[in-house]
């Protein structure tokens, strides 16, 4: 096991000639907490989801193949918002997504136990909030890799399981942020929201405003919209996923029902009174899985209670 960070681009991959891929960048604070390697192996790589009968379907993909647990501790990213960054490095390095799926859509506990995971508690699935995604790049030789990311209460967790040719490195290197292990994202982004979204990837829409238990965004014209949309207007080859957040009143199921809702009023709103593009933006909600602040007081419930801007494709 290694829990310090690590720059892994040119320690683990230095064999992968340069420009073979661009590297996968883990979040800030990720820490590597186990990893295992086979020089020349097979992996089972699921394709589909659990069915009653037949299990998971999975592809046998061989080669060199290297399987990590990262746990990105005292991080305010979801598990959604988590994998759609890894996706979308995956999509500009030339990958296909073959299958990805949620929890309960994946099969659950099934898809779960019948896939190989590393143990607790280097790797934590929460059985109610994981993602997972198998992708494979096309060519002369095959390369995979799949992701199952998760989180707890307080981290973070990603499985990455990547497949390359015989003899070499896998195709992907992977890079960590140099910051401190278990350094936490700011419960406000301030400033412009172009810095912000450059360098963080993410910005609270701060000024929203929702009537207590409603989906339904508040009249007026709100300044962090007004900067979103002019942000998207002038970048057309950008897209952002709008999650929506709130804090730990009442049940999990209702209050990510909620938080979508909330997600997609904002999202009709920016393209009904801005102007914005209805294909660079989606929408998701994850309830009260990825706080900022304590739930235990006012101050923090409402902090918790928001719609955050992640950008997710980068052209």
């Amino acid at each position: 096991m290694r829990t310090a960070a690590l720059v892994l681009g040119a320690v683990l991959f230095g064999a992968v000639g340069a420009g073979h891929a661009a590297p996968l960048s883990l979040p800030v604070g990720a820490t590597l907490q186990q990893e295992k390697i086979e020089t020349a192996g097979t992996y089972q790589m699921p394709v589909g989801a659990w069915a009653e009968g037949t299990g998971v379907p999975t592809r046998a993909t061989s080669g060199h193949i290297t399987r990590q647990a990262w746990r990105l501790g005292g991080s305010g990213l979801s598990t959604y918002q988590i994998l759609l960054t890894l996706r979308q490095q995956l999509l500009d390095a030339g990958y296909e997504v073959v299958f990805e799926c949620r929890d309960s859509e994946c099969g659950g506990f099934d898809f779960r136990f019948a896939t190989a995971v590393i143990s607790e508690p280097d790797m934590h699935v929460d059985l109610g909030d994981f993602y997972y995604l198998g992708a494979v790049r096309p060519g002369e030789e095959v390369d995979a890799i799949s992701l199952l990311v998760s989180r707890s209460v307080s981290a973070g967790f990603v499985q990455i399981v990547q497949v390359g040719k015989i003899g070499t490195m896998p195709a992907v290197p992977l890079t960590s942020s140099k910051a401190e292990p278990d350094a936490a994202l700011p419960t406000t982004l301030s400033g412009e929201i172009g810095p912000a979204m450059e360098t963080a990837g993410r910005y609270i829409l701060a000024d929203l405003v929702f009537a207590t238990g409603s989906a339904d965004l508040g009249p007026g014209d709100f300044t962090s919209l007004r900067a979103l949309a002019d942000y998207l207007r002038d970048n057309p080859g950008k897209r952002v996923a709008l999650v929506g957040h709130t804090d730990a009143t009442g049940s999990l199921a209702g209050n990510i029902g909620l938080s979508e809702r909330r997600a997609r009023s904002v999202m009709a709103r920016l393209v009904s009174d801005y102007g914005v593009a209805p294909e660079q933006l989606e929408a998701e909600g994850i309830g009260y899985l990825a706080p900022i602040a304590s739930n235990q007081t006012d101050a923090g419930r409402s902090l918790n209670r928001r719609v955050e801007a992640i950008l997710v494709s980068t052209e």
